[in-house]
């Protein structure tokens, strides 16, 4: 049995995104075959933005930041989801990345070296996006999501990272959508 964090990055407090549909997908799955998942929605939470180095320094967290902490610290493995908006992670996902991922927690650092400190996690990112994804894989080298897995989650001792990209999300046949759900089934089947 793995203990799986879901973090739905969708923004929107509307249930009625490819986001949602692929992370229910997920956790139905995943939990069929007897795995246990945690959920995060990021609409769900009034995160503040980090707007100085004293207040990432700083002993003082939200509690959003706290909840987070404690959640992937349960976890076996972290799946991520978000839509690429802007060729990035959203604004509020990457708010309450900066919230949660903060040294001391996730990574430890002196004057000559650091220590990614969530080792022994793996994780699976999964990113909707409208162009197809062999673009944003090979004319764009997936460089929004190249950053999370490297200078993010592995940073933090998360490893291995797997991908998912999901393109064509607007597909007006539904193929897409459908296959993407698939997926996602298969993925929380294995907890992969």
């Amino acid at each position: 049995m793995t203990r799986i964090l879901i973090i739905q990055g969708h923004p929107d407090h509307a249930r009625t995104h490819l986001c949602h549909a692929i992370g229910d997908a997920y956790r139905e799955a995943a939990e069929k075959s007897g795995h246990t998942v945690a959920v995060i929605n990021i609409a769900d939470h009034d995160i503040p933005y980090l707007r100085s180095k004293a207040e990432w320094d700083g002993d003082e967290m939200p509690d959003v930041a706290h909840e987070g902490q404690g959640a992937l610290r349960a976890a076996d493995h972290i799946v991520m989801i978000y839509p690429l908006w802007m060729g990035d992670v959203p604004a509020l996902l990457k708010a309450w990345i900066e919230q949660v991922f903060r040294s001391g927690f996730a990574f430890e650092t002196n004057s000559r070296r650091w220590r990614g400190a969530l080792t022994g996690k793996s994780a699976r990112v999964i990113v909707t996006m409208g162009m197809p994804g062999l673009a944003y894989r090979w004319f764009f080298l997936a460089h929004s999501l190249r950053s999370l897995d490297r200078n993010i989650l592995k940073f933090c001792g998360i490893w291995p990272v797997r991908w998912s990209i999901f393109g064509n999300a607007d597909d007006p046949s539904g193929r897409a959508q459908a296959r993407f759900l698939k997926t996602a089934r298969q993925l929380g089947n294995r907890a992969g």
